[in-house]
């Protein structure tokens, strides 16, 4: 006879179901109070769960979850950043006229005040939440696992069955600018970085990739800095990069503030631009287009993004399937003066 005792029924978690299921927390717990939008094949696996376990879920727990509210919780890196004040303006336009009032928390690239905010905002037990791509910690992991309503993720792509998102590949974004300054005849190309937040190292290793494939990947032509992004950081970076390697020929920044502050930097040393030095940036800021170069950037269309994110959790919010639990909004190069 196994020496393991089974776990009493009083005892089972909905830890204890995830695990035995072979799925998260949140899948877990979906598939529990909304069948429906769960595979069948999933749904299965955590009923089998229950059964072997004795499972019974809190019956003052479930009648909190169940209360209804007029409230999303929002969870974004910085409002600093003009990406997300325009992403959270376009989520407020959808969902104020329906009557749900936004929860916005700060979490500043953090992890435990990703958490922290998490654990402050669910205990409102808000409608729906809205959340700034997958990678947390195993406790926010589980602070997640254990809300029951609609959560919808921005700025990434997923293809687990349970996921709900909307946003674009920044692995394909990076990649692409890179190919695009390669086709344009440079070959000493520099990827400079700040904040180091996970978009910004999807970003660069489509930026290696794409290195890779031309045979002209070189490790020491990066700069990574985990300080926070700024213009005056720009042209810190730019500064660095040329008395390290006075052979680059472009700059790939991982945002449009960093290559703003090149480019501003570049005046000032009496660089050419882009003749002498090319500068590229990330996300089609208003200022990239009016600056003298006016910028090469890859736009990204994130009040798309926010509109879209905004009507997906609304249907789920009203107990209805959206059309797409994906979204692909996709990102545009744009090549302009300064490369």
């Amino acid at each position: 006879m196994s020496s393991r005792r089974r776990r009493s029924p009083e005892r089972a978690t909905l830890s204890d179901v995830a695990k035995s299921a072979g799925c998260s927390l949140m899948s877990a717990s979906r598939a529990l109070s909304q069948p429906e939008r769960v595979s069948d094949a999933l749904r299965e696996r955590v009923m089998e769960a229950v059964r072997a376990l004795g499972y019974v879920p809190h019956p003052a727990a479930r009648s909190l979850a169940s209360a209804r509210s007029n409230l999303v919780a929002v969870i974004i890196p910085s409002l600093s950043n003009a990406v997300f004040v325009d992403t959270v303006e376009a989520i407020q336009r959808v969902l104020m006229p329906a009557g749900y009032e936004l929860m916005i928390g700060v979490s500043h690239y953090r992890p435990e005040e990703d958490e922290r905010l998490l654990r402050a905002y669910l205990a409102h037990q808000p409608a729906g939440l809205l959340v700034t791509g997958f990678e947390r910690s195993d406790a926010a992991r589980e602070v997640l696992g254990n809300y029951d309503s609609p959560i919808v993720t921005l700025m990434e792509l997923s293809d687990a069955e349970e996921d709900y998102c909307v946003g674009f590949s920044q692995f394909d974004a990076g990649a692409q600018m890179t190919r695009h300054l390669l086709q344009r005849g440079y070959r000493h190309i520099a990827f400079a970085a700040a904040q180091l937040d996970p978009r910004t190292l999807q970003r660069a290793e489509g930026y290696r990739q794409a290195m890779r494939e031309a045979g002209r990947h070189e490790p020491a032509l990066e700069l990574l800095t985990p300080a926070m992004s700024s213009i005056g950081l720009g042209a810190e970076l730019l500064d660095q990069l040329l008395a390290r390697h006075p052979e680059i020929d472009a700059v790939f920044f991982n945002n449009d503030d960093l290559a703003l502050g090149a480019l501003f930097r570049a005046r000032q040393l009496q660089l050419e631009v882009p003749q002498r030095l090319a500068i590229a940036g990330f996300n089609d800021l208003p200022a990239a287009a009016w600056m003298h170069p006016a910028l090469t950037t890859v736009r990204t269309t994130r009040g798309r993004i926010g509109e879209l994110a905004g009507q997906m959790l609304l249907s789920l919010m009203r107990g209805e399937q959206p059309p797409q639990r994906r979204i692909d909004v996709g990102f545009e190069v744009v090549m302009r003066d300064s490369a």
